[in-house]
C-alpha cells in the first residue's frame, strides 16, 4: 500500500515539474508585459504602457496584419488540399502509386524548414516567371508555401477521423438513393467537423508562428509577424514583444478553448444518438 502512495506521490510531483517547466517562462513573460520599466527583466511597477505602444507600432501592426491573413487563407487551403487527400487515401484502397502518394503528403512532416523553404523558393526562380511572379515575391508567395508545409499536418489529423468513420452510415444514405457527393455534405462532412476545425486552426497556428520558410519566400513588402519579432530581438529585447506574445497567448488559448469545446460537444451528441439507437432497436 505503502509503495502505491510512493509511486502516486512521485507521479504527481513529476507531472508537477513538468508543467512548471513547460508553463512558467510563459507565464512570466505575460506578467512582464504589464512591466514600467523598459528592461524587460526589472520589475518597476504594473503598468498597461506598452500595449499602447505596441499599437501605435505601425511596422509591428502591419506585419501582424500580413501574418493573420496570410494564416486565414493558409488554413483554409490546407482544409480543402487535406481533405481531398484524406479521402483518397482512406476511401480509396489501392490505386497505382498510393504509397507514394502518402510518402509525399506526409514528407513535409519530417523534413527540415530549411530544406522546404530552399526548395520552394528554387521553384519559384525558376518557373516564376513563367506563371507571373518572377521577382514579386510577397504574400501569395508565402500562402502557397505555407500550404505546402501545413497540407502534411492537416491531412494527419483529418485522415485519423475519416479512418475511424463508420461506413455504415455512407452506405446507408446511399441505399436510399442518395449520391456520393450529397453524402459527403450531408453525412460525412457533419461528422468530421471537429477534425476539419482542429486541423484548421492547427495550420492557422503553423503558418502564423512560421519563420523559416516565410524568410525564403517572402518579399520586401510581405514582412511577417515572426520576421519581425525576429528582427527586432535581434536589436534589443523590448517589453512590446512581450505585450505582443501575450495577447497571441491568449488569442490561441480562446481558439484552442473552442476547437475542445466544439469536439466535446459533438462526442456527446455521437454517444447520445447511440444510446437512442440502442434503445430503439
Amino acid at each position: 500500500m505503502s509503495q502505491g502512495r510512493g509511486n502516486s506521490a512521485f507521479t504527481k510531483t513529476m507531472l508537477v515539474l513538468g508543467f512548471v517547466f513547460l508553463y512558467a517562462p510563459i507565464i512570466s513573460l505575460m506578467v512582464y508585459s504589464f512591466n514600467e520599466s523598459k528592461l524587460v527583466t526589472v520589475w518597476a511597477g504594473f503598468s498597461t504602457k506598452w500595449y499602447g505602444e505596441l499599437f501605435r507600432d505601425q511596422q509591428m501592426m502591419a506585419a501582424a496584419w500580413v501574418s493573420i491573413r496570410v494564416a486565414f487563407w493558409t488554413a483554409c487551403g490546407s482544409v480543402v488540399l487535406g481533405t481531398l487527400a484524406s479521402l483518397a487515401m482512406t476511401r480509396m484502397r489501392h490505386f497505382p502509386g498510393k504509397t507514394l502518394f502518402g510518402a509525399l503528403i506526409t514528407a513535409p512532416l519530417v523534413m527540415p524548414e530549411v530544406i522546404i523553404g530552399l526548395s520552394i523558393l528554387l521553384l519559384f526562380v525558376s518557373i516564376g516567371p513563367v506563371i507571373g511572379i518572377g521577382e514579386q515575391r510577397g504574400m501569395l508567395t508565402i500562402w502557397i508555401a505555407h500550404v505546402t508545409f501545413c497540407t502534411a499536418f492537416v491531412t494527419v489529423v483529418i485522415s485519423s477521423r475519416l479512418s475511424e468513420l463508420d461506413r455504415s452510415l455512407e452506405e446507408a444514405a446511399m441505399d436510399l438513393g442518395a449520391n456520393r457527393v450529397k453524402v459527403f455534405f450531408v453525412i460525412t462532412l457533419p461528422i468530421i467537423a471537429p477534425a476539419l476545425i482542429s486541423g484548421w486552426l492547427l495550420a492557422f497556428t503553423l503558418s502564423l508562428d512560421d519563420l523559416v520558410i516565410a524568410s525564403f519566400v517572402s518579399g520586401p513588402s510581405s514582412t511577417t509577424l515572426p520576421m519581425k519579432v525576429f528582427s527586432s530581438v535581434r536589436l534589443g529585447l523590448s517589453p512590446k514583444i512581450n505585450a505582443l506574445a501575450t495577447l497571441m497567448i491568449v488569442a490561441v488559448t480562446i481558439a484552442a478553448f473552442i476547437a475542445w469545446w466544439l469536439m466535446r460537444r459533438d462526442e456527446r451528441r455521437r454517444q447520445r444518438d447511440v444510446q437512442l439507437a440502442l434503445q430503439k432497436g
